[in-house]
């Protein structure tokens, strides 16, 4: 078996077992990092990140469509060359800038694929944190159905 799938398996049963006896509550796990989530625009999320606007790096790989068919599901992937700490995605017309927060553990590889809900045609940033320091990458997608309630 794949060692980093042991290792998911192996967090996420202790996690689970965390979770079942109490140690870690569900009004915990929401108000984690709550506040970078309200944030309403793209200086809340970094004043909250504690980073100035990031700058841009070529060793993010970024990979999106550039029209999304339907803003309730547009897929994307973030790579990096770097020893990657966390990463992040903003949407920057959404109602709510910050769409996702990865962290990652040292040693693990820094690669993320989901999904995120995008309100209209907007800047979508890519943000990752390594040694300390917050770098991005920018891409315009084009959302041809809103996914927030449109």
């Amino acid at each position: 078996m794949n060692q980093q799938r042991r290792k998911l398996l192996k967090y996420s049963a202790i996690f689970g077992l965390m979770a079942s006896v109490g140690l870690i509550t569900e009004s915990q796990a929401a108000e984690w990092n709550k506040s970078a989530f309200e944030g309403k625009s793209l200086e809340d999320v970094f004043k909250v990140l504690n980073t100035a606007t990031p700058e841009k790096s070529a060793a993010i790989t970024f990979n999106t469509p550039d029209i999304a068919e339907n803003g309730a599901v547009v897929p994307i992937s973030i790579s990096s060359s770097l020893k990657v700490e966390q990463m992040a995605v903003l949407v920057d017309k959404n109602p709510n800038t910050l769409a996702a927060h990865f962290f990652f553990p040292t040693g693990t590889e820094p690669f993320v694929t989901s999904r995120i809900k995008m309100a209209q045609t907007s800047n979508v940033y890519a943000l990752v944190k390594a040694e300390g320091k917050w770098l991005m990458v920018v891409k315009e997608i084009k959302v041809t159905l809103g996914g927030c309630g449109g």
